[in-house]
């Protein structure tokens, strides 16, 4: 039964281009999202995409989280932990926030450390190769780990 207060359009679904336009993401990137389990929609009887209004939201943190560098997979992890069944509440935000918020902390945190010991090892000029905490002679890192292993454990 359609709520008495609410104009037929804020009732309806929408269609894949009302939520491209709405979201500012391509069709393609909504097809993509769906792929990844990131959004949900359902079919029409002409099977035709159909999304529920509350998908906005959910592209929104989308679109936020990327740009802070959150991988997908990691994304994806955390919406499926959200309900499908009603519109999310704050208390499902807080606890999605407080999921990532950790996590933002400690790239912060790296970041900082680069930008700083870049700044100093560039700014100096000196290229003493003795004496630079990111040098490493005959790659004698490789037997820790891959990937910049002074950049990504500075307290070794």
């Amino acid at each position: 039964m359609a709520e008495k207060n609410h104009p037929e359009h804020l009732r309806r679904e929408l269609s894949v281009g009302e939520v491209a336009a709405r979201s500012g993401v391509a069709v393609s990137t909504l097809h993509f999202y769906e792929t990844k389990g990131l959004i949900k929609s359902m079919r029409s009887q002409g099977n035709q995409r159909r999304y529920p209004r509350s998908v906005l939201r959910r592209i929104a943190v989308i679109k936020i989280a990327q740009r802070t560098g959150i991988p997908l997979a990691d994304i994806q992890k955390t919406l499926s932990s959200l309900p499908d069944d009603r519109p999310l509440m704050a208390s499902d935000w807080e606890r999605l926030s407080r999921n990532w918020k950790a996590d933002l902390n400690e790239r912060i945190a790296r970041l900082t450390a680069l930008r700083d010991q870049l700044t100093s090892c560039i700014g100096c000029g000196c290229l003493s190769m003795n004496d630079c905490p990111l040098r490493n002679p005959y790659d004698a890192l490789s037997k820790k780990g891959a990937g910049a292993y002074l950049l990504e454990h500075p307290d070794e």
